[in-house]
């Protein structure tokens, strides 16, 4: 089969399951929301010519903040720079995971009792104190760098699947043949095994980016948010510091706490749809 009817036979069993599709929609909303501001040429507004603490209305359908900023377009800014952490550190923390669970699935012996262990003592660290003092002792933490310290925390799970999957994989005849043809240990892996768990990677890539996000949220709700960067975390922590929900504002919490509904939700239902997919008990007859 050729790549292309590969990948047209991959979107038509993605398409036909309604919980991915719903999923991909809604994150698609939310990706598009982000990307909105740009498009229509709307910068960033660094500081605002509106009133300040202004109650919304129909120029600013969200009112404005304490720069006199419509809070609008900060909260599409906010999205765009949350999908941006949560898809790299996803990303990163995903090819770490794939790497370490390839090697010590399909290796074995003491190369796989060394990083099973290392998977094991990452899965046990408590992992808010440490992301915590992490982030507070960093003296300039810039977005990229924050979503490299989420990555480095969020491989693991991801990694202890693969392993699973490559220790079952290794043992199939498929692979015995490519042993006996003579194809290297790379090859076998790339070429053989990692194409029979990309739904596997994919569920570990969106769980890696629900993880990611709920953490960069959390971080930035008590203040520990890259400087001269806007978030939605960090829309929730200026309602909690004006004591937005005492005075009554809710147009400073409800829509950012709205958003993550809206971003966990799509990628639960993707998530869920890939674990459909990939697992025939879970498949409607």
């Amino acid at each position: 089969m050729r790549r292309s009817e590969r990948l047209l036979a991959t979107i038509r069993v993605l398409g036909s399951n309604r919980k991915f599709v719903i999923g991909f929609v809604l994150l698609l909303i939310v990706v598009i929301a982000g990307l909105l501001p740009p498009v229509l040429g709307i910068h960033f507004p660094e500081f605002g010519s509106a009133p300040s603490f202004r109650k919304p209305s129909a120029q600013f359908p969200l009112g404005t903040d304490g720069l006199g900023r419509d809070l609008l377009v900060v909260l599409l800014y906010s999205i765009q720079t949350s999908l941006y952490i949560g898809f790299l550190a996803g990303g990163f923390g995903t090819v770490l995971g794939l790497t370490v669970g390839l090697i010590s699935g399909y290796r074995g012996g003491a190369v796989d009792d060394v990083l099973r262990s290392l998977i094991d003592i990452f899965l046990v660290i408590p992992l808010w104190p440490i992301l915590i003092l992490i982030s507070a002792s960093v003296k300039s933490l810039t977005i990229p760098l924050m979503a490299g310290l989420l990555a480095a925390f969020s491989w693991q799970g991801s990694a202890r699947t693969i392993r699973a999957q490559a220790l079952s994989l290794k043992e199939r005849e498929f692979v015995s043949i490519a042993q006996l043809s003579g194809l290297r240990t790379l090859e076998i892996v790339f070429a053989e095994i990692l194409p029979n768990m990309i739904p596997f990677v994919a569920a570990g890539f969106v769980m890696s980016v629900t993880g990611a996000i709920l953490a960069e949220v959390s971080l930035e709700v008590i203040g520990l948010a890259p400087p001269k960067a806007t978030s939605v975390g960090l829309m929730l922590y200026w309602a909690q510091q004006y004591s937005a929900t005492v005075k009554g504002w809710w147009w400073w919490a409800i829509p950012p706490i709205l958003v993550l509904i809206l971003i966990f939700t799509s990628l639960y239902l993707i998530m869920t749809g890939f674990d459909e997919i990939s697992n025939p008990r879970l498949r409607k007859l």
